[in-house]
This record gives structure tokens, sequence and C-alpha cells, in this order.
């Protein structure tokens, strides 16, 4: 049976490979950061159950379950005896990702920003996310802090609307060569909506626009627009 692609389940027939290196590690998760709790020997034969990303879940002939990562799995033989080859990610797998990274840019209060953030789906509906944004105003810079969750109604669009909701903190801080110095410390929160698209292998396109308000001190509560967009990575 060639692996040209790997179907996560059909008919409870799945592709059959033997080990060809002295030994593959079978991890606990699919990522390095999980423990590798046991090895299989070269000639045994493992049954490849499902796929994320770069990372396979397989059955030994004794049963064990285990991760295996790509590069160990590519240098396996089919049943006939020849050389595996894998797709690469692909559709389905953006919709089963876990883990998404990514880098942002655009506009707050009509001031430019920069954003990095990193999210973890529960569901291929649901996710939560953490982000760190940094504004550059005229006459001042802000930093704001996020956690967001994402309902995403389509997973296996390609592009895939979600709507967020969160809450955070920004702090702002004039420059102090052109206004008196007086820093501003408040919670927010915020409302948007946004779109993915999958570009290929692990890369997403990604835009959103967001809704804050913030929640001063001296209740002089003010509301901001954000807009950004960039790029991410999902495993």
């Amino acid at each position: 049976m060639l692996l040209a692609a790997i179907p996560a389940q059909a008919a409870e027939e799945y592709a059959l490979l033997q080990v060809a290196d002295p030994f593959i590690e079978l991890h606990t998760g699919p990522g390095v950061g999980y423990p590798v709790f046991h090895v299989v020997d070269r000639d045994d034969f493992i049954e490849v159950l499902k796929r994320k990303t770069d990372w396979f879940k397989v059955r030994t002939a004794d049963g064990k379950r285990g991760w295996v990562a790509r590069a160990q799995l590519e240098k396996t033989l089919t049943a006939s005896g020849e050389n595996t080859h894998l797709q690469e990610p692909a559709l389905g797998d953006f919709s089963q990702r876990r883990w998404e990274f990514g880098l942002l840019g655009g506009v707050f209060n009509n001031a430019a920003e920069i954003s990095l953030y990193g999210g973890y789906a529960f569901t291929a509906n649901l996710s939560a996310e953490l982000s760190g944004a940094q504004v550059l105003g005229d006459y001042s810079s802000s930093y704001l802090l996020n956690v967001n969750l994402l309902s995403q109604p389509f997973p296996r669009w390609r592009v895939s609307p979600f709507f967020s909701l969160g809450g955070g903190y920004l702090s702002t801080r004039p420059r102090t060569t052109l206004v008196p110095p007086k820093d501003s410390n408040d919670f927010t929160a915020h409302v948007g909506l946004g779109l993915r698209t999958w570009l290929s292998r692990r890369f997403i396109l990604r835009a959103e626009f967001n809704r804050y308000i913030t929640f001063s001190s001296d209740d002089n509560n003010e509301e901001f627009k954000e807009w950004k967009a960039g790029f991410a990575f999902f495993f």
C-alpha cells in the first residue's frame, strides 16, 4: 500500500509500514515536547492510524499506540518494500490543527501596531489565544495584552470566518519630550471578526477587525478600533 495519501480511517483498514532504521520513537502526543515512551525496532511493522500535520499516530504489532514524527516515518518501507512517500499537510490538517502562532501588523486607534499571538484549539470550532502588541503613536507608545476566545463556525472552509471575544490590559506611556509624562493603565474588553485563509503546508493568512472599550479609573471610558493582518503557521 503506497502512502501517497494517508486516510484518517478507511473502513478500519490502515497503512502498514515496516521500520527500516535501527528504531523509531513513539511519543505520547503529536509534538517533540511529548515524552518518548516506546521504541519500535528495525523490521517490525506499524499501522498508521491518523495524521496531524507532521505527526502520525501509529499502532505497533503488540497494540501500543503513539505518535511518530514525519522525518522518522519517511524512513520506513511499505508492505511491498518501497520507500514511504507522504503528502504535504493539506486542508484537512488546517481544520484539525491544535496550535497556531502568528505575526500581524495593522492600525490601532490610527497608530501603527505590530502584534504576536499564540493559540490553542480545544475543538475545530473553539480556540483560545494569548496576544501581545505594541502601538507606536505620534505622542505615545502603548502595550496591549489580550486573552481571546475564538469561534470558527466553518473550520473546513479554506477561507474560514471567525468571531472573537476577549479582554486585556492596555498600558500607555507618553513620550516625555513632547508632553508631560502621565502613564495610563486600563483594562479592556473587545469583540471582533476576521478571516483565516489556508495558503499551503502549515501557513495561514489572517485578517481581523476588533472594537475595544477601555475601562479608565476616572470613569472616562474610551472606544478604539483595530485593523490588522499577517501570517501564521499551525501544527
